[in-house]
């Protein structure tokens, strides 16, 4: 945990820093803060006129910041956090406080990703490497009207790089002392007359931050590689857009490390003192890993047509594949009474979709937009489960450890179980929205917009029961069933082997705004939004009918929001801040139902939560080269009341408790300065980014300390900036964090910034 002294130290440091920054500054010339053109509402727009509490990330920012992908924005803007499971498919984005956390493959998220304008059927998709991108802008609080899918607790929106009318290269290599080796090449420009194109690859390794004393190998590290290209014609007519991409990962990603200890005899068999958020070692017999591929092909058309409207059309296909190989048991080996169980799962999405838009000139009273969308995923999971276990052992105790192991060589004593399943999931989505905005004075605006849906989602989970290689005869054991997913005939099931279900919603969402320009440059807005997020069903390994085939209804939210977006002296100040209060029925979530009399937990409409509070964004200019900025985010996200226990009627014990990964407070404060000095520039950088205490799971179980991370650069180009060097150092503290913590320290996650390190980027640019 972090010391008071700690953070003093640290804000001091930097407030120092900013100061020296501050008396070597030149006398301001035209010092302003940068204007940046989102697509937050589907058209283009300067980010201040956008009635939404929004955080605009340039690709130039993200790169500065030393942000790879959507796991490093969190650092950005303090509203985000990130949900890092063993895999990618078990990873989540939470933003203010509100995300669905679940490893059913028929469930969908709470906080969208769309990547130039094509939504993510899952979240593992989105957290790849970020390349080559424009800018990445977060929209906090449902977004049901213009992106509607998978939005009700907000969204991520990607918007790529496009094509140059003049030929560009850049090259890209970076290092670093705990072994990061990254390189990326991108080219662009002219092919034919208003017809331009772009081409990026990239690779990167790392080691890892963790030590598998088993093989003595550094794990927890990656290997990425992969390319994308487009095509942009821009003429008479219309914009036209092309992309191609492809990704690859082989990540030995992600081991948990014991952080207490879990009793003589297994801290004995780990050989490692358990030393809590500073454990960087494991002694696993199998090495996690995280397998990605995704390809996708995105063709997008902005075509003008009557009275200076425009009919955009965006249309995609994309497949990701995911492979999970998970040691869960976290030891060597097996013993009696603690038995091996290893897993291997593969996730397979397949998306298409198409959206049309009809949207009117923006230089008038009446602005509006009209669209239809239609989507379909279609996921598969091959999972199979296998366990080593004995409770008893004809092996002698090993006088190192005091652990009896399982006698591999005896088929009697010793049982090898397993079972595999395969799951089969389809999500169709079709939806008809528009949104307009009349200004009945210049200053004073009104936007109300509304969106139909329709979603239909279907499944078939095959699993049968956990058999005894021994015996060939079924067999309960660590994570392992002796019935199939149908379930037995006595509990309400059909007795086979096989579960299914299909269900469907409809729904309207939509929005109210009022806006009002109270003075140039300074805007306060009210908003109404309802938002939505479809059905699910409860479909993992174990999935297991009649109580896991109940089908989930929507989760839906009301949400009331106010701020301002304003900037002073000239646009040297931009302040703009939001308070918010959003109420979810139906959310999502584990929490008690009642099956043929019997109380169980699964995947379910668990009750009501709300999440409330504020969020401000300030940027300041005061001289040309310098900028400081802050951002802050305060969120109270609750549950108010889960449904109670179906037999007792007894209040549930998590009403009122946080929500988990919700910390209350975070923020980050920071400084740039770009100054020439001679025939060179320098680019220097800080910033310190604080999360406040925390939660790994509903009831306020597996508290994560508050934690503050500071980082700084600087750079060295000439005067052109064609070539630039920057060095960096993450963490300059070394102050270690963990970012999930399950059954109370057993299991800890650690990410690869809770240690210092520095590194070095050489970037060269030709035209």
């Amino acid at each position: 945990m972090i010391s008071h002294a700690t953070i003093t130290l640290a804000r001091t440091a930097l407030a120092l820093s900013a100061s020296a920054v501050a008396l070597v500054a030149a006398t301001p010339a035209n010092a302003q803060v940068d204007e940046i053109i989102v697509t937050a509402q589907k058209v283009r727009q300067n980010v201040q006129d956008v009635p939404i509490a929004i955080s605009a990330v340039t690709g130039e920012a993200m790169a500065r910041a030393g942000a790879k992908s959507l796991e490093d924005i969190t650092s950005i803007v303090p509203s985000v956090t990130f949900r890092k499971g063993t895999t990618n498919a078990n990873s989540a984005i939470v933003m203010r406080g509100v995300g669905t956390i679940s490893f059913s493959v028929a469930a969908e998220p709470s906080v969208s990703t769309v990547v130039d304008g094509i939504v993510l059927s899952r979240s593992g998709q989105s957290f790849l490497d970020l390349v080559d991108f424009d800018r990445l802008e977060v929209l906090r609080g449902p977004q049901g009207t213009l992106f509607g899918k998978n939005a009700s607790a907000g969204l991520v929106n990607i918007v790529s790089k496009g094509g140059t009318r003049d030929f560009e290269a850049e090259a890209n290599v970076s290092g670093t002392t705990d072994d990061e080796y990254r390189a990326k090449m991108t080219i662009s420009g002219p092919i034919s007359e208003n017809l331009t194109g772009r081409l990026t690859g990239f690779y990167g390794n790392f080691d890892g931050n963790i030590k598998n004393t088993y093989y003595d190998k550094t794990v927890n590290g990656y290997e990425h590689y992969g390319a994308r290209g487009l095509i942009d014609y821009d003429g008479e007519g219309g914009r036209f857009r092309l992309i191609a991409d492809y990704f690859k990962a082989n990540d030995d990603c992600c081991a948990e490390v014991t952080g207490v200890s879990r009793g003589t005899v297994i801290d004995n068999e780990l050989g490692i003192v358990p030393q809590g958020e500073d454990t960087r070692e494991v002694n696993q017999n199998l090495i996690t890993r995280s397998l990605d591929r995704q390809y996708s092909l995105t063709m997008s058309a902005d075509i003008d047509t009557f009275a200076d409207h425009t009919l955009s059309i965006v249309t995609g296909y994309r497949n990701w594949k995911n492979t999970e190989i998970r040691d869960g048991d976290f030891l060597p080996r097996a013993i009696v009474g603690t038995p091996q169980l290893h897993d291997r799962g593969t996730v397979e999405t397949d998306q298409v979709s198409a959206e049309v838009r009809l949207a009117s000139p923006q230089n008038q009273a009446l602005t509006y937009q009209v669209g239809g969308f239609l989507w379909y995923s279609k996921n598969t999971q091959d999972f199979t489960r296998s366990d080593v276990t004995c409770t008893t052992s004809t092996s002698p105790i090993d006088a190192a450890t005091g652990a009896r192991p399982c006698n591999l060589a005896d088929t009697v004593n010793t049982h090898y179980v397993s079972a595999t399943s395969r799951s089969d999931v389809s999500f169709r989505n079709w939806a008809l929205f528009g949104q307009a905005t009349y200004a009945f004075l210049p200053e004073l605006r009104l936007t109300l917009g509304g969106r139909y849906t329709h979603d239909s989602v279907s499944f078939t989970h095959v699993r049968g029961a956990a058999i005894d290689a021994a015996t060939g005869l079924p067999m309960a054991a660590s994570g392992l069933l002796p019935y199939g997913a149908g379930g037995t005939i006595a509990s309400g099931g059909n007795g086979t082997d096989t579960s299914r279900g299909n269900t469907s919603a409809n729904n309207f969402s939509g929005k109210a705004v009022l806006q009002y320009d109270v003075m140039d440059d300074v805007m306060v807005y009210g908003s109404y939004t309802r938002g939505y997020k479809g059905p699910a069903f409860n479909v993992f390994f174990n999935h297991t009918a009649p109580n896991n085939a109940e089908p989930i209804d929507p989760e839906k939210s009301n949400s009331f929001e106010v701020g301002f977006k304003s900037q002073w002296f000239d646009r040297i100040v931009q302040l703009n801040a939001a308070a918010f209060l959003v109420d979810y029925k139906g959310f999502q979530a584990n929490n008690f139902v009642l099956i043929n009399g019997a109380t169980t937990t699964s995947l379910t409409n668990a009750g009501s939560v709300r999440s409330k509070g504020f969020e401000a964004d300030l940027t300041v200019a005061p001289t040309e080269g310098l900028t400081f900025r802050a951002n802050a985010a305060y969120a109270d996200a609750k549950v108010r009341k889960f449904n109670p226990n179906p037999l007792t009627n007894a209040p549930d014990a998590r009403d009122g408790t946080r929500l988990p990964l919700a910390p209350k407070f975070s923020y980050t404060i920071g400084a740039d300065y770009d100054v020439p000095v001679g025939p060179v520039k320098l680019y220097l950088s800080s910033d310190w980014h604080h999360v406040s205490k925390q939660f790994s799971d509903l009831g306020e179980s597996g508290e994560i300390d508050p934690y503050g991370i500071w980082n700084a650069s600087i750079g060295v180009s000439d005067a052109e900036d064609k070539y630039r060097l920057t060095f960096m150092v993450r963490n300059i503290l070394d102050d270690s964090y963990v970012l999930l913590n399950t059954t109370n320290g057993q299991r800890l996650m650690i990410p690869r910034d809770a240690d210092r390190y520095a590194g070095l980027n050489l970037r060269a640019k030709f035209n």
